[in-house]
């Protein structure tokens, strides 16, 4: 017999059913897998934001529509005759038991870098494909970087120093400081993608997420913008109407506060 948390599981996916049923809404009924990705991406963020943000309550609510989408797609693959949900929930209790041999099999005791080669050499094992093929094409840049980097750095093809990244950031930026002047956009483009390319090396050297570390400079930049716009509304004026001089004076001040 089922108990009451398992049989809430069970309701939701009659919910999603329902609403997509010919009795249900007619938005729901119109979606389709790709309809659906803006929002998958969205509330992905989103329970980053509540993440970043500590709100526990935000975050709860944020996992809640994060799910919603995970079913979403569920039934309307169980429309197509593929798979419900349910064999998505099987598939990933079978694949955590098989990369985690330590704990179900072995149980030999092995440190958190020992358990992600593991991962790796049986995910290579079984599946049967290059170590970069599992990266998703639609990553953002800055976070796509960093997984390649940290994938091919697991088997040995990675700096060994990073004073050596600091190096090649200096010559990069050297290599872009010949060409920038220069009107070919393309050149400049491919050194730009370099320098990058070697900042999230050397983040990733760091133990620091590029991702987040960028998060965190735009929030704190966006804040210190507000504060001068919300001073230059005192005056009576607006961000366009302010010469750069009072905006920089300003911009000091938001500095000087605890961002």
């Amino acid at each position: 017999m089922k108990n009451s948390k398992s049989q809430k599981f069970d309701q939701l996916v009659k919910l999603m059913t329902k609403l997509r049923s010919k009795k249900g809404c007619p938005w729901d009924q119109l979606q389709t897998h790709k309809s659906l990705l803006p929002y998958l991406l969205e509330e992905s963020y989103e329970v980053l934001d509540t993440v970043e943000s500590k709100d526990d309550k935000k975050l709860k609510e944020e996992l809640g529509d994060l799910l919603l989408q995970i079913v979403f797609h569920s039934q309307i693959a169980k429309e197509r005759k593929r798979f419900d949900i349910y064999e998505v929930v099987d598939g990933l209790m079978k694949k955590l038991v098989e990369r985690h041999p330590h704990v179900f099999k072995s149980k030999e005791k092995i440190s958190s870098e020992q358990v992600i080669k593991k991962w790796e050499h049986i995910k290579l094992k079984n599946e049967n494909r290059g170590i970069l093929s599992g990266i998703p094409k639609t990553l953002p840049a800055l976070l796509k970087a960093y997984r390649i980097q940290e994938k091919v750095g697991r088997v040995g093809f990675d700096w060994e120093e990073k004073d050596d990244i600091l190096l090649k950031l200096e010559e990069e930026l050297e290599e872009f400081k010949k060409i920038y002047r220069r009107k070919k956009s393309k050149l400049k483009e491919e050194e730009i993608g370099d320098i990058f390319f070697t900042l999230v090396n050397l983040t990733r050297h760091l133990k620091i997420n590029p991702e987040f570390a960028l998060r965190r400079t735009i929030r704190k930049f966006v804040k210190r913008f507000h504060y001068v716009e919300k001073e230059l509304k005192k005056s009576g004026k607006s961000p366009n109407e302010a010469s750069l001089k009072e905006m920089d004076s300003l911009w000091e001040k938001a500095k000087k506060k605890r961002s």
